[in-house]
């Protein structure tokens, strides 16, 4: 299986969009602490230990600022870093590039899909785990989601709090800075491109209610914001990246300014149109990805289905078959009381990898 690599968002820069950072290799099983993903690992801040963290972090000047003064969010940072992760290497874990990045980073430079769909997760978990840090109490600014019309403060009382995204959302804005200058292409792909993770994210607010009344009835219910789980998100925007639209740029004469512009297809009666705000967007063709090259690690000795990927994942190279035997827990019995004994078996399964 092709290496897989942590990634994590530098949220700024000079110019004031996002960028991204591609540190060591994790397996994608760690349990979700703060790791190096947005600079030197650090421990659980205590105290003014969070003015360290920030410190620690791969952020501007202006950023970290900001973050020394709103404890809590080091932390928040590190957990959406490792959340973009491991959802990236999860929707592609059947293609081609897996997410794999270590020593490869000059992709982020480029105009691909594969760039587009970095930028997308990586403010979609962004939004999504401060709102959910603010929800949680991890966060001293913020607290429950305080939408007109519900019940917020009957919810706290009940042990639920509704996800604040009203606030994750302003503070991003505040966070991320201005975008950066309208002559520039990839820098209004950039943006583009980060606005559809967030406005992802915002499709997945519901509103979740609970009835309090005797036997169940609903004479009394609390309804409060809660954000769909990560992964239908993430599922959404893999689908934005298999239908992503390749753009030019064209000069807007009344606004005086470069927008993005799908030219029309070839034997097309349409003219070219401006992308709908949540396709995703790229500049550049990306390259197969089946030999080791700058931008992947290739695909040789990649696990793969015979029947569903290796003819794809594969390049046409075919693939090695191998036999392995592995147990599994079988026969199992509830016994008296209370725990549940099985037996071990095991059997021979079969393992495909693509060729070098």
């Amino acid at each position: 299986m092709g290496e897989t690599t942590t990634f994590s968002p530098v949220l700024h820069n000079e110019t004031g969009c996002m960028e991204l950072c591609w540190c060591v290799s994790l397996t994608g099983r760690e349990v979700l602490t703060p790791f190096p993903g947005l600079g030197t690992a650090v421990a659980p801040a205590q105290g003014g230990a969070h003015l360290k963290q920030c410190d620690l972090l791969k952020l501007s000047r202006r950023q970290k600022q900001l973050c020394r003064r709103e404890p809590g969010l080091a932390e928040t940072l590190q957990d959406a870093a490792h959340l973009s992760l491991l959802e990236c290497q999860f929707q592609f874990r059947h293609e081609r590039w897996n997410c794999s990045l270590e020593g490869r980073t000059g992709l982020l430079k480029r105009g691909f899909k594969e760039t587009a769909f970095l930028y997308a997760v990586s403010s979609a978990a962004l939004t999504h785990t401060l709102a959910r840090a603010c929800s949680a109490g991890r966060m001293e600014r913020c607290t429950c989601d305080d939408s007109p019309g519900l019940e917020s403060r009957q919810a706290w009382q009940w042990g639920v709090c509704g996800d604040n995204l009203k606030y994750s959302t302003k503070f991003l804005s505040n966070f991320l800075g201005p975008k950066r200058g309208s002559k520039d292409l990839r820098a209004r792909a950039d943006a583009h491109n980060t606005n559809v993770g967030i406005k992802a994210v915002k499709s997945g607010l519901r509103t979740t209610c609970k009835c309090h009344g005797v036997s169940g009835s609903c004479a009394v219910r609390t309804c409060w914001k809660q954000l769909s789980p990560f992964r239908e998100m993430g599922q959404a925007l893999k689908l934005r990246y298999d239908s992503a639209v390749k753009v030019s740029s064209a000069t807007n004469e009344a606004l005086g300014r470069l927008e993005l512009w799908a030219p029309a297809r070839l034997g097309s009666a349409t003219k070219g149109l401006a992308p709908r705000p949540g396709d995703l967007v790229y500049m550049e063709d990306s390259p197969s990805f089946c030999r080791p090259s700058k931008y992947s690690p290739g695909t040789a000795g990649r696990v793969c289905s015979r029947e569903a990927s290796c003819s794809s994942l594969c390049c046409g190279r075919g693939y090695d078959t191998q036999s392995r035997l592995v147990a599994f827990s079988c026969h199992c019995q509830v016994q008296w009381c209370c725990y549940v004994e099985c037996q071990q078996c095991v059997q021979e399964e079969l393992v495909y990898t693509c060729k070098h």
